[in-house]
């Protein structure tokens, strides 16, 4: 992947995990053998646990459009949708000419189903079957574990934003993958293939996520290139969830240990996996008991630890290890 000047100038994030993707990896993920590093994740291996034996009942059609080790048809992915269903019913108005050039790279046996051949040829019945059996896959399997993978998202997202404003657009990308090498100006990502990709100076828009097992790319010829990498998740010994929940309740406890590093109310939300609301309530009785303090910073407050939250976070690790 080959950027100029005006490329390393829109490197951007995507604000969250992209919903109708992460579905679709899911199915993916667990198709496959589990090998990947994706499936030390206590969340791969409670969606496992869930599902059991009942992935193609619960998948329906799409389990035979994502096999293991395969393409996956970039009708999937949508990364302008704001929301799932936002990026479903995208996925289901997608021009028959665009399906039908997904789909010719996918294997003559599952090109040779009826229901993808109809789907190919764009007929509404197979349309909406894709959307129909996407809902119900991501209701029953993938939402509960939604606020879990939001949390994991933002993490990443302050960890390369720290890299980013400590050593710069050359840190961020260096340390994007552990299989990615960065060689200004040329990213070289482990992909099935061999292929040259200039950016054209339209950019790259970075989309972290919970169930790719390695960084995947989608080009847009008249948008910025997509590049899809697996969120970073350290290996957590102890939770101080465990060990504080007690003294402040589970999640209050899980409130104050995602502000090590500092966050915005609304960030506190999305990472512990609450409401706004209740992130402000929790971080009104933490701040109280001089356990944070909050700054504003134009429109939004930043929460912070104080020397006393930092002591009791390292006594709860601590105790727990």
């Amino acid at each position: 992947m080959h950027f100029s000047d005006t490329d390393l100038r829109q490197i951007t994030f995507a604000p969250a995990p992209n919903a109708l993707w992460e579905t679709v990896l899911s199915v993916r993920l667990l198709r496959g053998a589990p090998t990947s590093r994706s499936w030390s994740r206590p969340g791969v291996r409670r969606l496992h646990r869930q599902v059991g034996g009942s992935l193609a009942e619960r998948a329906g059609v799409i389990a035979p459009l994502v096999a293991p080790k395969s393409f996956v048809p970039a009708f999937l992915l949508q990364p302008d949708a704001g929301d799932f269903a936002t990026g479903v019913e995208l996925a289901r108005q997608t021009p028959s000419s665009y399906l039908a050039t997904d789909l010719s790279s996918l294997s003559p046996t599952r090109q040779g189903e009826r229901w993808m051949q109809e789907l190919a040829d764009g007929a509404p019945g197979a349309r909406q079957t894709l959307a129909d059996d996407l809902h119900g896959y991501f209701t029953s399997s993938v939402e509960p574990l939604w606020p879990q993978i939001q949390a994991e998202a933002a993490a990443d997202r302050v960890l390369r934003s720290e890299t980013l404003l400590r050593g710069g657009v050359d840190a961020l990308l260096a340390t994007l993958h552990p299989d990615c090498r960065w060689q200004p100006p040329t990213l070289h990502i482990p992909i099935d293939g061999n292929y040259d990709l200039p950016l054209c100076g339209r950019g790259l828009l970075l989309i972290p996520s919970y169930f790719a097992p390695r960084p995947m790319v989608l080009h847009r010829p008249h948008a910025a290139t997509v590049l899809v990498y697996p969120i970073f998740i350290t290996d957590r010994s102890t939770d101080p969830a465990d060990v504080l929940g007690p003294l402040l309740g589970r999640t209050r406890a899980a409130v104050l240990a995602t502000l090590r590093d500092p966050a915005t109310t609304t960030s506190v939300a999305e990472r512990v996996g609450i409401s706004l609301g209740s992130a402000s309530q929790h971080t009104t009785v933490l701040r109280n008991a001089g356990l944070i303090s909050t700054a504003r910073t134009g429109g939004a407050v930043l929460h912070t630890l104080t020397p006393l939250g930092q002591a009791l976070l390292y006594k709860g690790a601590n105790a727990g290890s």
